[in-house]
């Protein structure tokens, strides 16, 4: 058993001061306050010192990092970037396609299943774990497809479906899908029969087509407002339901490039503490110095922060501890308030009951910060970064 003490420890929705953190076996075993009983005899005591210990950040939206795309990278391409998201704070991650030819993306889709395979049964090692697959594509609208080729963009089908299941061997978690198009009301429904959380994205939907998708099951939505049909305030369309529906929850990319402060402050106040999500949609450019990277079968150029292809944004260089802080300046919201945001909300959008909480019973996936937020030390399953 090893106990960890710190400062203040966040749930996050409950903050314990002076706290000693027990793993066992690579999960919490218990959490006690410091000033009311001692560690256990033959216990090894990591001292964090004046340190914030919160749950591992969960990433529900991601493309690549660090020069690897996942669509394309090997066992070793992967390992790098897992090792690079835990660096970062997240520990968990859903590794997310986008739009290609439909043999390609199953292709992608077999070897992505077979590294969730491996990650479940391998000892920790101080890596991100994925948890399953997010498909972002191909049942995009064309009118908000934002780089997605237009070429691949496939009409929702059942058949096109199970052949991406069948591929990912069951290890779809996540679904963006453009709620209007035709056939999607039914992908939606049997996605959800699955357990597949089906997140409306990519969309030029109204406010009916997006009322009849949340009916049919459902429950999230993908960097709300970018490639969806604005807002506006006699046809308030997909983004009107989005931020008023409480059976939604929803994520944003907050980079304060894909989105404004005050849009950032707008979502927060509509989607409150307990259902807003922040991703990172990072690419293969994260982490790496500007230049030429790929995001699936696409070329992406990068300079200055920002992804680009043909002038459109595709996806970003953010990490979910930048995102942390950058919810702390654009909203003046605290630490304890920004983490819940990237580590219990999306655990339970994705259904993941021993993730993004620090409780017994819980896995041993916790970070050290500074009172800025910044990253200090990671444990994934209580093993350092």
């Amino acid at each position: 058993m090893i106990a960890f003490r710190a400062s203040r420890l966040y749930t996050p929705v409950q903050q314990v001061a002076h706290p000693i953190l027990l793993v066992e076996l690579g999960l919490i075993a218990e959490i006690r306050a410091q000033s009311t009983t001692a560690v256990p005899p033959n216990t090894q005591t990591v001292d964090l010192g004046d340190a914030i210990l919160v749950p591992g950040y969960v990433d529900l939206h991601i493309h690549g990092a660090v020069g690897h795309d996942v669509m394309s990278a090997d066992a070793a391409g992967l390992a790098a970037v897992e090792h690079f998201l835990a660096t970062h704070g997240t520990t968990t991650y859903y590794p997310t396609t986008v739009t290609a030819p439909l043999d390609e993306t199953l292709k992608a889709l077999e070897r992505l299943a077979t590294a969730i395979e491996d990650a479940r049964s391998r000892v920790p090692s101080g890596r991100a774990r994925p948890a399953g697959i997010h498909l972002e594509g191909p049942f995009l609208s064309h009118a908000c497809r934002g780089v997605h080729p237009q070429k691949d963009l496939l009409t929702p089908s059942l058949q096109i479906f199970d052949r991406m299941w069948e591929a990912a061997q069951g290890q779809v978690r996540f679904l963006t899908i453009a709620p209007e198009l035709p056939g999607a009301l039914e992908v939606i429904a049997e996605a959800s029969r699955r357990g597949v959380c089906v997140s409306l994205g990519h969309s030029d939907a109204d406010l009916e087509a997006t009322q009849a998708a949340v009916e049919a099951g459902a429950r999230h939505a993908t960097h709300t407002f970018n490639a969806m049909r604005p807002l506006h305030h006699r046809d308030p369309g997909i983004i009107g339901q989005v931020l008023t529906d409480n059976r939604l929850s929803a994520d944003i990319i907050a980079d304060g490039i894909h989105l404004s402060p005050a849009i950032v402050r707008l979502f927060l106040d509509c989607k409150k503490a307990d259902s807003a999500v922040l991703i990172s949609d990072a690419t293969a450019a994260t982490g790496m110095p500007d230049g030429l990277y790929r995001l699936g079968t696409l070329e992406v150029e990068v300079k200055g922060g920002r992804c680009l292809v043909d002038g459109k944004l595709a996806g970003s260089v953010l990490t979910l501890d930048r995102a942390v802080r950058n919810v702390m300046i654009f909203a003046d919201w605290d630490l304890e308030q920004a983490v819940r945001l990237a580590t219990l909300n999306p655990a339970q959008v994705a259904g993941l009951p021993d993730r993004g909480t620090l409780q017994p019973g819980a896995a041993a996936d916790f970070v050290a910060l500074d009172a800025e937020g910044m990253v200090r030390n990671v444990y994934v399953g209580g093993v350092p970064v």
